[in-house]
């Protein structure tokens, strides 16, 4: 169980502020404020990377932290600046051609669709079921030998969505595909195993969900899947000879040399806080706040909440009558409220789909309390 009190302590932001948008990006704790401040301060004094080599075990640590936040091996773990980069680099290294199949969700994220569209690949959307979930069985039918990828939304950026994984996982590797689950909304707000997922990569960011810093990536490339970077520095490989060199082990091969040092440490303090919660207790703190939201937006007058899907996570989404969803989220900011507004530009296939062009998107984290969320309600009903 998650102990609210000590949570918003380590929580600075929280006490001034409904905070509302840890699905764009999250109010870091304490421990990650401090480890970013203090190491900045070390390389005013002595240098970056004097100051980077006095925290090369900590560094080095972070792997295993994130092994087992997503239950994959330390060496199956690259850090990157974002999720999109380690979408990108991971799917270059697919060297896709222009004919091949890949098969998307119908809430796949813009960022994914146009680097699949700059690559012209054949982008095919799995049909969702009834509930707005991918439809396995129609995944099943359009399944064959000339399927290269499955991306796969395990949160979408908006409409309170978890597709299922391993149903998904088990028919693509069936006929060969490749399965990339895009966590970018799950990590630090659902547990995730990639053994057990059976997945191939795994891409997620730091600022969301698991409260880190901005500028900060993850990602999870197994060893089943056989990828090798097509693009590599001198951090991901050893230039041994003038004419020859040596791949990093693992994921490593898919690292950049430069990187904001503050920030990957203030990323791994995020990993470590929530393994220290309890990624379990922190989902079903999670749900229950946006169970309550989803309860309390019921009983404001012209709000319907336009969330999918049978298993629903901490992404609440809504529209109010008569308001554009920017308006809304301007008069809740003068009220001391932090929401954001997603777009149809962001998720296509999903929100033409369903006729939307904008929803306000609340996403209470564990540090939300009760009491905010019933304030945040009382608040809509004046917009």
């Amino acid at each position: 169980m998650i102990d609210l009190g000590a949570v918003r302590a380590d929580t600075p932001g929280c006490h001034d502020l409904i905070f509302l948008d840890s699905a764009g990006s999250s109010l870091p704790p304490a421990p990650v404020l401090d480890e970013i401040q203090s190491h900045l301060r070390r390389e005013a004094g002595i240098g970056g990377y004097r100051a980077a080599a006095e925290r090369a075990d900590d560094l080095e640590e972070g792997y295993s932290v994130f092994a087992s936040l997503l239950g994959c091996e330390p060496h199956e773990v690259a850090f990157t600046d974002s999720a999109t980069r380690s979408w990108l680099a991971a799917v270059d290294a697919m060297s896709l051609s222009p004919g091949d199949r890949v098969l998307v969700t119908e809430v796949e994220y813009h960022s994914n669709a146009l680097g699949l569209l700059n690559l012209g690949v054949k982008i095919e959307p799995i049909p969702s079921d009834a509930s707005g979930a991918v439809d396995v069985a129609a995944l099943r039918d359009m399944l064959d030998s000339d399927v290269r990828l499955v991306s796969l939304v395990h949160v979408p950026t908006n409409g309170g969505l978890v597709n299922p994984v391993k149903p998904v996982v088990e028919a693509a590797h069936a006929v060969g595909a490749l399965v990339l689950l895009d966590a970018c909304q799950s990590i630090g707000q659902l547990p995730i195993d990639a053994v057990e997922l059976g997945v191939d990569v795994i891409t997620g960011t730091g600022r969301k969900w698991l409260r880190g810093p901005r500028g900060t990536g993850v990602l999870v490339v197994r060893d089943q899947s056989g990828l090798r970077p097509r693009l590599i520095d001198g951090k991901a490989a050893v230039w041994e000879y003038p004419d020859r060199f040596s791949l990093a082990p693992g994921a490593r091969g898919f690292e950049l040399w430069e990187y904001g040092v503050a920030e990957r440490l203030g990323l791994i303090a995020a990993a470590r806080y929530a393994l220290g919660l309890g990624m379990p207790e922190i989902a079903a703190t999670v749900s229950e706040n946006a169970a309550l939201t989803r309860s309390a937006l019921a009983d404001v007058p012209g709000v319907t909440v336009h969330d999918l899907g049978r298993e629903q996570c901490g992404i609440v989404s809504f529209a109010k009558a008569g308001r554009s969803a920017e308006e809304v989220r301007d008069r809740l900011w003068d009220k001391g409220i932090a929401v954001s507004v997603t777009y149809a530009t962001s998720t296509q296939y999903d929100m033409t789909h369903r006729g939307i062009e904008a929803l306000v998107r609340a996403s209470p984290h564990y540090f939300v309390s009760p009491a905010q969320i019933a304030a945040f309600a009382r608040a809509l009903t004046d917009v």
